[in-house]
């Protein structure tokens, strides 16, 4: 990774990406993050979140934006070896963006998130619109921190 995380404009990639209707939630987060911190994953990595937006494949559980930040923490932080002990800090830093977005809307569960929208209306988009641009900007927010850039483009 040669750039600097820049947390407001991936929010706004991110955004712009479902506002299009380019991608869904999650699709927007990994794509925008692998795009933005040039990671090099091809692609087709897209794909791999393409089952997570509406609450897994439209079941309402948990928030695609939510599992797509997750995803974008494991391409910077997971492992890629068995045994490997960097399992336990991309868990922290999954649960860590879990805890904030629980602990500011109440809860992950997308049925709840959306009660009484139409999904596809207006405020169904402009909120999932939202969600998407907050977990992205609070992704690179973590991924910014744990990489220590103080400002000097790397």
């Amino acid at each position: 990774m040669k750039k600097l995380v820049d947390p407001v404009r991936i929010r706004e990639r991110a955004e712009q990406y479902y506002r299009n209707r380019d991608y869904y939630c999650s699709e927007a987060i990994v794509k925008t993050i692998n795009d933005e911190l040039t990671l090099g994953y091809s692609d087709e990595t897209v794909r791999l979140a393409s089952g997570f937006p509406i609450g897994m494949g439209g079941s309402g559980c948990t928030c695609g934006a939510v599992a797509g930040g997750i995803m974008a923490l494991g391409m910077v932080f997971g492992r890629t070896r068995p045994g490997d002990e960097q399992v336990k800090k991309c868990m922290a830093l999954a649960h860590e963006l879990h805890d904030k977005f629980r602990d500011k809307h109440g809860c992950l569960c997308c049925r709840i998130l959306t009660r009484g929208m139409v999904l596809g209306s207006p405020e169904h988009i402009q909120q999932c619109i939202s969600f998407t641009g907050e977990v992205a900007e609070e992704t690179a927010k973590i991924i910014r921190r744990e990489l220590d850039q103080s400002g000097v483009d790397r």
